[in-house]
């Protein structure tokens, strides 16, 4: 006999969701929303928080970085991720191949964005 109705999706166990992703995406969004259109939306965002990067790391954000200067420094380290895949891509074959990729085309994309953050935020020029 042939259903009708299709099983509801099974739902896991442990959502794939990044609740502090979630976070950072609300309070981007709070921060756009609270833009009026004068100024530069990046006039909207606070200044970093010193915070330090990664569990047990010597390395830390400084406090009071522009939105701005952050975006240009993620800029950077994705450019150079996106260079050190390359390298590493031309050395693996198969699955790990298609894999390194794969995270190129996610760097390339996370960069275009901010790029285009920067981009936007710029008051245009005279010609």
């Amino acid at each position: 006999m042939k259903k009708l109705v299709p099983d509801p999706p099974v739902s896991l166990p442990c959502s794939r969701r990044n609740p502090e992703h979630d976070r950072a995406n609300e309070s981007m969004l709070q921060a756009l929303c609270r833009h009026r259109g004068d100024g530069s939306p990046m006039d909207a965002l606070k200044p970093t928080v010193g915070t330090v990067v990664g569990r047990d790391s010597l390395f830390c954000v400084r406090e009071g970085i522009s939105a701005e200067e952050a975006l240009l420094h993620v800029s950077i380290l994705l450019k150079a991720a996106e260079e050190v895949s390359d390298e590493i891509t031309e050395r693996a074959s198969g699955v790990e191949r298609g894999l390194i990729w794969s995270l190129i085309h996610n760097v390339e994309m996370a960069r275009g964005v901010v790029d285009a953050l920067l981009d936007g935020s710029r008051p245009p020029t005279q010609a």
